[in-house]
C-alpha cells in the first residue's frame, strides 16, 4: 500500500513541476491572467506532493518510548497542511489575481503558446489522474467513490487524485477564459476565468481538510476489524463474553484497540493475563494492523453504563 501510495505521488509531483515551469512562461508571454494562477496552481501542487511525501516517510518510524503509538498521524498533519496550502495559496492567489485582472484589464498577447501548454498540460495531469484513479480503485472495493473517500484512512492517494480532478477542471476553465477573451475582446473574461479556478480550489481543500480533520481527531477503525478482533477474543477459553470494542486510527494501518471482556468468575488473576496473553497473540498472528491493544475485564452491565456516558445520557 505505501509502495503504491508513493508511485502515485511521484508522477503527480513530477508532472506538476513540468506544468508548472511551462504555464509560468505561457503566462509572461501571453500576459494570461488565468495562465498565471494555473501556474501558482501546479506549484502549489508541486510543495503538496513534498509535502504528502514527507508525512508518508515519517509515519512509517518505528514507535519508540515517546510516541509508543507510532507516528501515523504525521501522515494526517501534512494532509492537512496540504489542504491549507491549496485553499490559501492556491485559491487565493487565483482569486486574487483574478479580481486584479477584472479591476484592471490588460490587452492579451498571442494565445497560441497557452493553447499549447494547456494541451500538453491536461496530457500529463490527465496521465497522473488516472493513475491515481486506477490506484484508488484498487483499494475502494465495492464502495462508491465518495463512501471511499469518507471511510478512507490513507488520504495520500486521494488527495493527489483531488488535486489532478481540481486541475484538469482548471485547465478546462482557463482554456475556456483565454479563447473567450480572445473571441469576444474582453480581457475581463480571463479574470473571471481565475476566479472560477479559485472556486475549484476552495471547494477540493474544504473536502480535504475536512477530511484530515476528522482523521487527525481520531477515527474509529473500519468495522470488519472490529469484527475481526471481537471474534479472536470470543474464542479464547474462558471469555464469558466480549461487551465491546473501541478503537482510534492512529496511522493508516495503526490501530489503538481496547477490549471490554466478562470472563470466568473462577479465573484467578494470572489465569486471566494468561488468556490476556492468548488474545495478544492470536491478533498478531491475524496479521491485524494493531499497535497497542488493551482489555478490560468488565461486566456487560459495566459497559452498556459506559455506552450510556459516552452517549450522554
Amino acid at each position: 500500500m505505501a509502495h503504491s501510495s508513493k508511485l502515485v505521488v511521484y508522477v503527480a509531483l513530477a508532472a506538476n513541476i513540468g506544468i508548472a515551469i511551462a504555464k509560468f512562461i505561457a503566462a509572461a508571454i501571453s500576459g494570461s491572467s488565468s495562465m498565471l494562477s494555473e501556474g501558482v496552481h501546479s506549484l502549489v501542487d508541486s510543495v503538496n506532493e513534498i509535502l504528502l511525501l514527507y508525512g508518508l516517510r515519517r509515519s512509517r518510524q518505528r514507535p519508540n518510548r515517546q510516541n509508543p503509538l507510532g507516528f501515523g498521524r504525521e501522515l494526517y498533519f501534512w494532509s492537512f497542511i496540504v489542504a491549507l496550502l491549496v485553499l490559501a495559496l492556491g485559491a487565493g492567489f487565483s482569486l486574487y489575481e483574478g479580481v486584479n485582472h477584472i479591476l484592471v484589464p490588460e490587452p492579451l498577447g498571442d494565445p497560441t503558446v497557452n493553447y499549447v501548454v494547456l494541451a500538453v498540460g491536461a496530457l500529463f495531469e490527465g496521465s497522473s489522474w488516472w493513475l491515481s484513479l486506477k490506484s484508488v480503485q484498487r483499494k475502494k472495493g465495492s464502495l462508491g467513490y465518495f463512501e471511499a473517500f469518507r471511510n478512507t484512512k490513507d488520504p495520500t492517494t486521494y488527495s493527489v487524485l483531488f488535486e489532478d480532478s481540481a486541475a484538469l477542471l482548471g485547465l478546462g476553465i482557463a482554456a475556456i477564459g483565454v479563447y473567450l477573451s480572445h473571441a469576444l475582446g474582453d480581457p475581463r473574461i480571463d479574470g473571471w476565468a481565475s476566479i472560477g479556478i479559485a472556486v475549484v480550489l476552495a471547494l477540493a481543500s474544504a473536502m480535504l481538510a475536512r477530511e484530515s480533520k476528522a482523521l487527525l481527531i481520531g477515527e474509529p477503525a473500519q468495522p470488519n476489524l472490529l469484527a475481526k478482533v471481537c471474534g479472536i477474543a470470543g474464542q479464547v477459553q474462558g471469555v464469558e463474553a466480549v461487551n465491546g470494542v473501541l478503537t482510534v486510527q492512529v496511522g493508516p494501518d495503526q490501530v489503538l484497540v481496547a477490549l471490554s471482556m466478562a470472563f470466568d468468575d473462577h479465573l484467578t488473576t494470572v489465569e486471566i493475563e494468561e488468556r490476556v496473553r492468548t488474545i495478544e497473540a492470536r491478533t498478531k498472528e491475524a496479521n491485524l494492523p494493531i499497535v497497542a491493544l488493551f482489555i478490560k475485564p468488565q461486566t456487560p452491565e459495566g459497559w452498556r453504563a459506559r455506552l450510556r456516558e459516552l452517549d450522554g445520557r
